[in-house]
């Protein structure tokens, strides 16, 4: 077989398994499951098998025009590989957690249809060779994440899809802008390691260039949920967990900051961008959103709208790692653009458990949950502590590498951030600890839940339970064995040395 299939193939895993799913009836929930699971499988198969090529020194391309000067172009190389295999990954742990979430629940046809086109969607973005097909697949994210965020279908939830609307469609226009300015000035675009080539038109079009950046980085920083283009993400939060997780750990906020990454790595090139003074722009607002959204996050009282305040933050080290014009910056944007995914994808299946099981969804309900549920206590703390940027924890690492490359860059401001925002990120997640391993709560005879539910044998289902512990191993793993060749630090270390600095 030709290997410049193998993109299509595991692009089409996905999408397959949605219309397969959107034929099945409603009540063939056996098939869907059977569906869901196979496809994830597969799909976690063809990209491993691609990751491999990839380290063989393979690039996998497919390519065919659309019309003249524009191809639709699928590509496998190393950092969409890091983004494919978060995603394929993350959807196989979140689809197990789904079937258990949505167990009894109506439209689960339509819900698990979206979902696979979402993440068809977002490995679209992942493989995308150019900015044409990238463009293309980021779309279909934003249409196909649309009826994810108003499952429910109650007032509250159709208000947060007309903002999630709003805010994505205005985003994905100001891209397209930017998009068709960089092609009547360039023409074809690839992703490509020999260099950007726009360098060029630098003496000339320095205004142009600067404008461009400016419209694709902008369209890019809506669903990377940037200050002030932010808005959209706490409102999202009335859907269901498993949305909840897939926005902020496997699909949106990560596809804009993945599109961050090749618009500064792979469409202008690190040293133009610096060239161009917007590295320091970044810096600057990632700063400022790593700050707001910590302040937000502590001000919270629901659980949920608490974490998603956290997403805005932290998905911003990733954009703050890309200002870092270094080896050390670059490897801690690319390691944090993996340790978030696993980290955040647990304390929002955490957030789902309490809910379901409990009823909880403040957290001044948490008192003494660690003594009912203790397994997904645990995994809360795992994921609390990485937030925090505690060792053995994943998100130690990417702290960690963020200061040395502020060093790097002679940029000593962004440690006083770091350090302020690790404090902060204390005072949000230490008291829920707290709440969870040391009050007393109705465990001990003091209150009641606000509604507990008897979901299996353990705390909670097995559906709900095994995906959480899965990912929260996988978090404290990413920070213990941190050195190993094939862990996200690892990975993240040949990418930045090998593809992208000198």
């Amino acid at each position: 077989m030709n290997a410049a299939w193998l993109p299509p193939m595991a692009l089409s895993t996905s999408l397959l398994a949605a219309v397969v799913i959107f034929a099945l009836p409603e009540n063939a929930w056996r098939w869907r499951t059977g569906v869901n699971l196979g496809a994830a499988l597969v799909k976690l198969t063809l990209v491993v098998l691609l990751g491999y090529r990839v380290v063989e020194g393979h690039r996998d391309t497919f390519r065919f025009p659309v019309v003249e000067g524009i191809d639709f172009v699928l590509r496998a190389d190393a950092l969409g590989m890091m983004f494919a295999g978060l995603s394929s990954l993350l959807w196989l742990c979140t689809t197990l957690y789904a079937i258990g979430y949505l167990e009894g629940s109506p439209n689960r046809k339509r819900f698990f249809g979206f979902f696979s086109l979402c993440v068809g969607s977002t490995l679209g973005i992942a493989l995308a060779g150019n900015l044409f097909t990238f463009l293309i697949f980021y779309e279909m994210l934003t249409l196909s994440t649309y009826p994810l965020v108003v499952h429910r279908g109650t007032p509250k939830a159709l208000d947060a899809g007309r903002v999630y609307l709003r805010y994505t469609l205005a985003g994905g226009t100001v891209l397209l802008l930017g998009v068709v300015l960089l092609y009547s000035l360039a023409g074809e675009h690839s992703f490509a390691l020999e260099g950007s080539g726009l360098e060029v038109f630098l003496p000339d079009y320095r205004g142009l260039l600067l404008l461009i950046f400016a419209l694709l980085v902008g369209g890019l920083a809506v669903k990377a949920a940037m200050v002030p283009v932010h808005g959209w993400l706490p409102r999202a939060m009335v859907a269901p967990a498993p949305v909840s997780a897939l926005l902020h750990a496997v699909a949106v906020v990560k596809a804009g900051a993945f599109g961050i990454l090749r618009v500064v790595y792979d469409v202008f090139g690190i040293e133009l961008s610096v060239e161009l003074g917007m590295t320091t722009v970044l810096a600057v607002a990632a700063s400022i959103t790593i700050v707001y959204g910590s302040l937000r996050a502590l001000a919270q009282e629901e659980l949920k709208s608490r974490l998603a305040f956290s997403t805005i933050s932290q998905v911003s080290y990733i954009v703050l790692g890309i200002s870092l014009f270094g080896p050390f910056g670059t490897i801690a944007a690319l390691t944090h653009l993996l340790h978030q995914g696993l980290m955040k994808v647990t304390l929002f299946f955490c957030a789902g458990n309490y809910a379901e099981e409990l009823g909880i969804h403040r957290i001044d309900e948490l008192n003494g949950a660690g003594r009912r549920m203790p397994l997904t206590s645990l995994a809360f703390t795992v994921g609390a502590l990485g937030m925090i940027g505690l060792p053995p924890v994943a998100g130690f690492i990417t702290k960690w590498y963020l200061g040395m490359g502020a060093v790097q860059a002679g940029m000593p401001w962004v440690i006083v951030v770091l350090v302020a925002v690790s404090m902060l990120n204390a005072m949000y997640f230490l008291p829920i600890l707290y709440r969870l391993w040391f009050r007393l709560g109705p465990a001990h005879g003091h209150g009641a839940w606000p509604e507990e539910r008897r979901l299996g044998h353990m705390e909670t289902s097995a559906w709900l339970l095994w995906p959480m512990v899965a990912t929260a191993l996988l978090s404290l793993g990413a920070g213990l064995f941190a050195a190993m060749p094939f862990s996200p630090l690892g990975w993240a270390t040949a990418v930045a040395l090998g593809d992208y600095l000198p």
